[in-house]
């Protein structure tokens, strides 16, 4: 078992910190001084480490570039008030990410390595915390094969690492997204509900050309009819009909359980709200959209938190929508980004103290 405060640490000599633009973030584009690793080699997890963030040495047969054995996580970690430092949920995201693993023919990460081992992280780059609100420290967990091998089987050997950067929000305007009918993200048996790296590369083409077509997004239909909501490119999908959220149901092994799906879905019923995980026809969408009881739509994810949509087309018809007059999502999403910041009192046990 790997101690948290055992991890050997080798600092950066020389901290990126000042080439960081507090002032305009945006996502993904800087990363903090350091990085941990761990190996999985003969059957064990090794060189478990944090070092300076740095470019990985590989040969051209690794097997992760030809077989894609690959999984992650996204997590955020906020800093309140009073300099306390909290992550949201982590032991639901290492449990979803062990689930990928097992999907994928992947070993399990220990929890000692991916808990502590991301605390650790965390408290040695904790000057890459912004300070603003819905400003916070992403935390990319990632698993990976590194088997020198062209033969087609799981890998032997596997890195795991855990990078991190300071962000902003993800989705700066409400989103216009395209209801996609060619092309599918996932099949019941597929690796729909795993979050691996093919589903997203599978996803590009379509997300290419909705954005040709001045969209953001790209609403994803069931495999079989393309008659059933799944999810959106980068999050889960949810309808306020009536006074009933509705969200997809993961019966079908199709769609990411999402950490901010779960907390919304247990915050939304702890309101009083009823909220159902159901199958959602696009034909109920349409329906309820021309009858006026569709009365928001947004998506949710880690990186969005909630993001609005204005707009949702399906074949020729175009359903706009009034983001100002959705009070109940916007309300909500308040409620969960001011529990990151630490705001509640942490009634619900989801802030892990680094």
């Amino acid at each position: 078992m790997v101690e948290a405060m055992s991890i050997p640490v080798t600092k950066t000599g020389h901290s990126n910190l000042d080439k960081v633009d507090f002032k305009h973030l945006g996502f993904g584009k800087y990363f903090s001084d350091h990085m941990l690793e761990a190996d999985y080699v003969n059957g064990e997890w090794t060189n478990v480490n944090i070092r300076p963030y740095q470019a990985l040495g590989f040969l051209p047969a690794l097997s992760v570039l030809h077989y894609s054995q690959t999984i992650f996580e996204g997590q955020k970690a906020h800093k309140d008030e009073k300099g306390n430092i909290h992550i949201f949920r982590p032991h639901e995201n290492w449990k979803r990410m062990n689930r990928s693993a097992e999907r994928l023919a992947m070993p399990q990460v220990p929890e000692e390595i991916f808990i502590d081992g991301m605390k650790q992280l965390i408290e040695l780059d904790k000057d890459f915390i912004p300070s603003g609100y819905d400003e916070s420290l992403y935390i990319r967990p990632f698993l990976f094969a590194t088997e020198e091998t062209l033969g087609v089987k799981e890998s032997s050997s596997y890195k795991f690492l855990i990078i991190t950067g300071p962000v902003g929000s993800y989705f700066s305007a409400p989103a216009r997204i395209y209801v996609e009918e060619k092309y599918t993200r996932a099949a019941p048996g597929g690796t729909g509900a795993a979050k691996t790296g093919g589903n997203y590369a599978a996803s590009l083409l379509s997300s290419a050309e909705a954005k040709k077509q001045g969209y953001d997004q790209v609403l994803w239909m069931d495999a079989l009819e393309h008659k059933y909501v799944q999810e959106v490119g980068a999050m889960n999908i949810m309808f306020m009909i009536g006074d009933t959220i509705v969200t997809p149901d993961l019966t079908d092994g199709t769609i990411l359980n999402g950490i901010t799906r779960m907390s919304l879905i247990e915050a939304f019923e702890e309101k009083g709200y009823k909220v159902e995980e159901r199958k959602v026809s696009i034909d109920e969408l349409v329906e309820a959209y021309r009858t006026g009881q569709l009365k928001e739509v947004f998506g949710c994810g880690t990186a969005a938190t909630i993001s609005h949509v204005k707009e949702l087309k399906y074949k020729d018809l175009v359903m706009e929508f009034d983001v100002d007059s959705m009070k109940v999502s916007a309300d909500m999403k308040k409620y969960l980004l001011d529990y990151k910041e630490n705001l509640h009192g942490d009634p619900h046990g989801w802030l892990e103290k680094v």
